[in-house]
C-alpha cells in the first residue's frame, strides 16, 4: 500500500456511471481473497486488508491524505506481531473500537490487547512442553516512551484515569511474571506494518526481519 496514501467514505461513487463501474468489480470477493492470504502466509499486507475492508458497501477511488488510519472517525490502529524462534506465530492488524484523544492512548491500548495474546500464548506454549524460554517473560516491546512509562508507574499516573482498568491490567501481568515491556525505536519497530502503510523499501526491511522472504529467495 502506497505510504500516506488514505481511504475516505466520501470519495466513494456517487454518480450512475461510477456506481455502475464499481458495481462491475467483484470488491468483497478480492476482499476476501486478501483476507485468506493474510491469515495463511500473507501477513505483510494484514494492514491493507484490514483497511480496504471498510469500504465494501462504499467503493471508490482512493484519496490522499494525512497520516491517520481513518479519515472519517479519526480512530487509530492496532497493529501486533508475535516472533518465535525467528519465526511469527500470531500477527493482528485492526482499527481500534473506541476514539482515543492521543498517541500514548492508543498506544496503550494496543499494548493492552497484545498483552492478553501474550497470556495466553504462554499458557499455551508452556502446556506443551517443547519451549524451554517460554517459561521466562514474553517480551513486549511498544513505540510510545509515554506509554511504557505509564505501565512502570507504580502511581495513578495523569492522564490515564481514563483507561485505568487497562492500566491495572498490564502492570498485574508484569508482575505474575508474563511479559515484560520496553520501549522500541521506530525504525526497529516490527509492527510498524500492521498499523501504516511504509515506503517499500521499509516495508521490506520490516517483514524480512519477521522472518518473510520473498518468493525469488525459495527459487
Amino acid at each position: 500500500m502506497q505510504e500516506n496514501l488514505k481511504f475516505s467514505k466520501s470519495e466513494g461513487a456517487s454518480i450512475p456511471v461510477e456506481i455502475q463501474r464499481m458495481q462491475n468489480i467483484p470488491y468483497a470477493s478480492v476482499i476476501g481473497s486478501v483476507m485468506y492470504a493474510v491469515r495463511c502466509t500473507r501477513l505483510d499486507v494484514a494492514f491493507t486488508q484490514n483497511i480496504t475492508s471498510r469500504f465494501q458497501h462504499n467503493q471508490g477511488f482512493l484519496a490522499d491524505a494525512g497520516y491517520l488510519t481513518d479519515a472519517d472517525d479519526m480512530k487509530s490502529q492496532t497493529g501486533y506481531v508475535f516472533v518465535l524462534n525467528e519465526g511469527v506465530v500470531d500477527w493482528k492488524s485492526t482499527k481500534q473500537s473506541i476514539f482515543t484523544t492521543s498517541s500514548t492512548y492508543a498506544e496503550y491500548i494496543a499494548a493492552f490487547d497484545a498483552s492478553k495474546e501474550a497470556v495466553w500464548i504462554r499458557k499455551f506454549t508452556y502446556g506443551l512442553g517443547v519451549v524451554p524460554t517460554i517459561e521466562e517473560p514474553i517480551n513486549m516491546y511498544c513505540g510510545n516512551i509515554r506509554a511504557v512509562a505509564i505501565v512502570k508507574d507504580h502511581g495513578v499516573t495523569k492522564g490515564a484515569r481514563h483507561f485505568l482498568a487497562k492500566v491495572y491490567y498490564l502492570r498485574e501481568t508484569i508482575k505474575m511474571g508474563d511479559v515484560e515491556i520496553e520501549k522500541v525505536d521506530t525504525d526497529d519497530n516490527l509492527a510498524d506494518p500492521f498499523t501504516k502503510a511504509l515506503v517499500f523499501p521499509k516495508h521490506s526491511e520490516l517483514t524480512e526481519k519477521i522472518g518473510m522472504l520473498p518468493a525469488s529467495s525459495l527459487m
